[in-house]
């Protein structure tokens, strides 16, 4: 039996209240439960004001057994912007972008420069995946293809130095296979069609619904973010294609990163997205997992 847990993004009041109301106890050194394993879903830092905090909670649960934790676009972008390239800047580089993205989680670190260290290789340690015989969990996007060559380049489980530095590489298969596990697939907007993104970015690309049951192809119903005035015409027949839709008769997947609002709904029978947007005045939210075929919204807890 198991608790899947959304983004946290910094935010460990939300998180020591969810792990209350699933009934986590502090004992020897971490929130454990009697009978039960948490799985979190990635996006542990930046943004909100606790990111050391989550980390300590949740990295103490994972090394007592008690969670599985997956590594979110958030820590893959901090191991990034953390190391160097080969021409003296950085994976990621230092834009104002880049820099306010990760801002609140540096602060959380400031002074303690060795520790945020022993974090980024913290994070280069988690898996990029998680399944078991009942259900799947990824941080965006289950993509096959991708989480074939992910497990094929990185054996070991381990993001190493070198393989950060291919996987950041446009022109690296695993640089795509990395984009879409933990970013989500994008598609292409029509042209002179864009939109802002929740920072405020402009975007002439948007991420699909991936989970959706593939029966509409217009990009009104499959593209996050796409503007209500926008042209809803269909998506290129070619392009429609390429859409990794999740088969109805899979187990169960489990992801985050997509920022949806209001009341915790499931994204469909067989697909649960639980992130609720809790470090922009949303709730943190769970799904409580006995290993169901069904999804049912009675599983889901929020704070």
């Amino acid at each position: 039996m198991h608790d899947i847990i959304g983004d946290i993004h910094g935010h460990s009041t939300e998180l020591l209240l969810l792990l209350g109301k699933l009934g986590y106890q502090y004992q020897n050194g971490a929130y454990r439960h009697p009978e039960r394993q948490a799985v979190f879903l990635g996006d542990y830092i930046d943004r909100g004001p606790d990111s050391l905090q989550c980390l300590d909670i949740v990295r103490a649960m994972v090394e007592n057994g008690s969670a599985v934790a997956l590594m979110g676009n958030h820590e893959y972008n901090a191991i990034c912007f953390h190391q160097e390239d080969e021409k003296g800047g950085h994976l990621r580089p230092h834009s104002i972008k880049n820099f306010l993205q990760h801002e609140a989680t540096m602060r959380a670190f400031k002074g303690n420069e060795s520790l945020y260290e022993e974090y980024i290789q913290w994070f280069r340690s988690l898996p990029m995946y998680y399944e078991t015989i009942a259900f799947r969990a990824v941080h965006a996007c289950w993509h096959p293809e991708s989480l074939s060559e992910i497990k094929k380049q990185l054996s070991d489980g381990q993001l190493d130095s070198e393989l950060a530095s291919i996987s950041s590489d446009p022109k690296s298969s695993l640089y795509r296979a990395v984009e879409n596990v933990l970013k989500g697939v994008e598609i292409s907007l029509p042209e002179g069609v864009y939109f802002h993104d929740k920072d405020g970015n402009i975007r002439t690309e948007a991420r699909i619904k991936w989970w959706a049951d593939g029966n509409s192809n217009s990009y009104k119903d499959l593209a996050i973010g796409y503007p209500s005035d926008g042209n809803h015409g269909g998506i290129d027949i070619d392009l429609f294609k390429q859409i990794p839709f999740y088969p109805t008769e899979e187990k169960p997947v489990f992801f985050g990163h997509y920022w949806l609002r209001g009341k915790p709904y499931l994204t469909s029978s067989n697909a649960g997205c639980l992130d609720f947007s809790v470090a922009k005045g949303g709730v943190l939210a769970a799904y409580r997992f006995d290993g169901e075929r069904e999804l049912s919204v009675k599983n889901l807890v929020w704070v």
